[in-house]
């Protein structure tokens, strides 16, 4: 297994994620500049309803906004298991409790242009981390206009409305959720989400992404 990693290493070396340059032996996953520049998330976002907060890392703009593009267009699905490291370490730090971890599930029409669904690789890449299961408790009925596409809050809130179903609620009827996503805007996507799953009996639902966008009810939507 050595050797093969070490294979690996030789003919993919590893990269930082978000700068894209080659790590050094001493690094891991994210290089040592982009570790103390990569402008990080302050505390709780605190937009949307019907959950009650939202731990993000980092801030959705420049390598961490190119970086989070390539992983959901460009094929770079391996970032999955780096992005899941920091989130799960993220989540241990602001000491989360949840019974069952979920994620926001994208169309099916997506997952099949792009041949994964991202926000489920990284739930269960941050499952993994944290030693516990990966539970769909969500479908997306249809496939609706990208949420990047509206102009606004309420456009946004719109495009999402009834737009997800519970999946077998029994599973997680009466306990608490942790819900990820891959960015928070304006909290239209995991609200909706939240309240599909509040009406289908659960206890309560938190919410962790990797990233969030600097964003207020007064601006509209220009990503």
């Amino acid at each position: 297994m050595k050797f093969i990693g070490w294979l690996l290493d030789l003919l993919y070396p590893p990269r930082c994620v978000f700068c894209r340059k080659l790590l050094k032996d001493d690094e891991t996953d994210i290089c040592r500049k982009c570790r103390a520049t990569v402008p990080m998330m302050d505390g709780a976002v605190k937009r949307g309803s019907f959950f009650k907060r939202c731990d993000s890392l980092y801030e959705y703009t420049g390598d961490v906004a190119a970086s989070l593009k390539r992983y959901k267009f460009g094929g770079m699905r391996q970032y999955a298991t780096v992005y899941g490291r920091q989130l799960a370490m993220l989540l241990l730090r602001e000491g989360a409790d949840f019974d069952v971890l979920t994620w926001a599930p994208i169309s099916a029409k997506r997952r099949r242009q792009r041949g994964y669904d991202q926000t489920r690789l990284l739930a269960e890449a941050v499952a993994k981390e944290l030693g516990v299961s990966c539970v769909q408790t969500l479908k997306k009925k249809r496939d609706n206009p990208a949420q990047s596409s509206q102009k606004n809050a309420e456009a946004r809130r719109a495009n999402v409305l009834n737009v997800y179903c519970a999946v077998e609620p029994e599973r997680f009827a009466g306990r608490r959720i942790l819900l990820i996503d891959d960015i928070i805007t304006t909290g239209a996507t995991l609200s909706e989400c939240s309240r599909a799953l509040l009406t289908a009996g659960a206890e309560s639902v938190r919410c962790a992404t990797i990233a969030a966008t600097q964003f207020s009810e007064k601006q509209t939507v220009g990503e």
